[in-house]
């Protein structure tokens, strides 16, 4: 959290949706609103001044288990009138491996420490002893260890809760200055602000793609609603499909997202809970937009969406998640914009590695090349889409762990080829000083990420064991393995689909 900054902080209304955010990680800010809407609804009637609660299941608005949601309630005359609340990705919550982030889990419990709702402090005091008996809970299922350092999980909770209580400070000196009709109503302006935003994008959209209603051609200057139909899919590297229909009604500048035809969930953990893909609906509207708007609740206003049960999109309650934020929830990106025309595939990875021990976890994304548009070449060595953090400095991360950074840099020529070139992928390569458990959850290892327009694909990712005597192995787009002192990750990053054909 502090280094990486994998955290993200966010003001709701009275009612859980979003207002305000620090716009840093997407994939954060679109489902933290269901997490506290969630909590409104579990708890109605029965929060209290001094209360903070602490969620970070999948059923309750999470994403997945290591990013843990802090929501305190902000009080005037009594009742609750807006909510702060701060994710961090904890860097070990217990589960198979060290790290909480296992590429084989095949169900929630495996993953680490799951918690609908608790009162972290209760009326002002702090719940230390149940949520350290919370954080030890996974090691009651066989072949799972509770949190492997608490002392670090329970001083970024602590974080958390202060970072909160700064956002309650700020919030009631407004209230304080201008009154809390006023500030109520100008929250409810920002969201309308980029409600109008919305259909104004998505009118274009219908008048650009769609046509007369009635049969008329496209382009035809008759009156009448202009309607666009939207198609497009991917496929995970396993094969399993993402589909999605968009009708966009011009007259009123709506959108109804259907993922029907999406592929059933899956016996791993690329499994995205519902408020990953409303996460990446409201990134890519907003991205989408030509007006500087904050990133909130009115984006989705003129959207509706449905997500069949069953699905990748829409597994059950005890489905293995912890893929489906970092990697299926970069998929839906990539359909969305390429259903919208606007860019070519981005790596679509975040390329997750973790190592560590019984004493220790880390977790890392390492960046990669992002996709070209109409007229900008796509960015190299950059987080893209729905992750945006940094990754931890050299010289911290070779002092407090037992690694040596042997390279990074930009991996030169990885991305599509085309009018505009898609951006670089990476190339990081770490050497382990004792023995310690390697991690992988990565994409794009099958599949290339796409170009547009007759722009080229990126090239693939792939990672490598390179061991101590030069032997090189594949472990493919997910494995866990142990290494040896003197064994080394090579982990070559995917790059960005080109846009326009070459010349």
């Amino acid at each position: 959290i502090k280094e990486r900054l994998d955290f993200s902080c966010a003001l709701f209304d009275e009612q859980g949706g979003l207002v305000a955010n620090a716009p840093h990680i997407p994939v954060h800010l679109g489902s933290m609103q269901d997490a506290v809407r969630h909590q409104v609804k579990l708890l109605h009637g029965d929060l209290h001044e001094g209360d903070v609660l602490m969620t970070n299941h999948p059923c309750a608005g999470g994403t997945h288990l290591p990013d843990i949601t802090i929501i305190t309630p902000v009080f005037a005359a009594g009742v609750p009138v807006f909510f702060v609340a701060s994710r961090g990705h904890h860097a070990d919550i217990g589960g198979i491996t060290p790290g909480s982030m296992p590429p084989h889990s095949k169900n929630l419990l495996e993953e680490g420490m799951n918690c609908e709702s608790f009162r972290l402090v209760s009326k002002g005091d702090w719940q230390e002893q149940g949520v350290k008996e919370l954080l030890m809970s996974p090691s009651l299922q066989a072949g799972c260890s509770g949190a492997r350092n608490i002392a670090d999980n329970l001083s970024d909770l602590r974080a958390q809760v202060a970072a909160n209580q700064k956002g309650i400070s700020l919030v009631q000196e407004l209230i304080s200055e201008f009154g809390l009709d006023v500030v109520q109503a100008y929250m409810k302006h920002i969201q309308s602000n980029a409600e109008v935003a919305v259909r104004e994008l998505l009118k274009a959209v219908a008048m650009e793609k769609g046509e007369v209603v009635g049969g008329k051609r496209k382009g035809d200057a008759s009156v009448g609603a202009r309607q666009a139909t939207l198609v497009a899919e991917d496929f995970m590297d396993d094969g399993t499909p993402i589909r999605l229909k968009v009708l966009v009604d011009g007259t009123d500048g709506t959108a109804h997202f259907d993922f029907t035809g999406t592929g059933p969930q899956v016996l791993g953990n690329c499994n995205a809970p519902k408020a990953v893909t409303y996460s990446a609906i409201i990134y890519c509207m907003r991205c989408m937009v030509a007006r500087d708007i904050p990133l909130n609740q009115g984006c989705l206003k003129p959207c509706t969406v449905v997500i069949p049960e069953g699905t990748i999109l829409a597994p059950g309650p005890d489905a293995a998640v912890v893929g489906g934020n970092v990697l299926t929830s970069q998929r839906v990106v990539d359909v969305i914009l390429k259903a919208f025309g606007a860019c070519a595939a981005s790596q679509g990875c975040m390329n997750n590695v973790t190592f560590g021990d019984e004493s220790f976890g880390y977790y890392e994304t390492i960046a990669g090349g992002a996709g070209a548009g109409r007229s900008w070449h796509g960015r190299s060595g950059v987080h893209t889409h729905m992750t945006n953090t940094r990754i931890t400095d050299v010289e911290i991360m070779e002092r407090r762990y037992p690694i040596i950074v042997r390279q990074f840099g930009l991996r030169p020529h990885s991305g599509g080829a085309g009018a505009f070139r898609g951006g670089d992928g990476t190339i990081r390569e770490l050497l382990f000083r004792r023995p310690i458990q390697l991690s992988l959850l990565t994409e794009r290892r099958e599949r290339a990420p796409y170009g547009m327009a007759g722009g080229e694909d990126g090239q693939k990712g792939l990672n490598l064991l390179i061991k101590s005597d030069g032997t090189e192995t594949s472990l493919g787009a997910k494995n866990s393995v142990l290494c040896q002192a003197g064994d080394a990750l090579r982990l070559l990053a995917p790059g960005g689909g080109g846009y326009g054909a070459v010349g």
